[in-house]
């Protein structure tokens, strides 16, 4: 492999992209490579500010879903006072 600090910004870029995703699809190889690529990017431009909705995980059906409102200061048997 061409080392990282041979490449063009553009180049390097999309490797990184392109290695990331093969990480992702479950690549055993492709992550330490992708990690490599990241780190000189990062190591150019410095780190930049993450895009939250990317890293979130969960599936976009609960991220949609409205959190449930607790109300732990009551029971639910309890009648209202007043």
């Amino acid at each position: 492999m061409i080392e990282p600090t041979q490449l063009q910004d553009e180049e390097l870029s999309q490797l990184a992209t392109l290695w990331r995703s093969h990480a992702l699809r479950g690549d055993l190889n492709a992550r330490g490579i992708a990690h490599q690529l990241e780190t000189e990017l990062r190591r150019r431009n410095g780190a930049p500010f993450p895009a939250f909705d990317t890293l979130d995980m969960r599936s976009l059906e609960s991220r949609q879903r409205r959190p449930m409102q607790w109300r732990f200061w009551r029971r639910a048997n309890d009648q209202h006072l007043g």
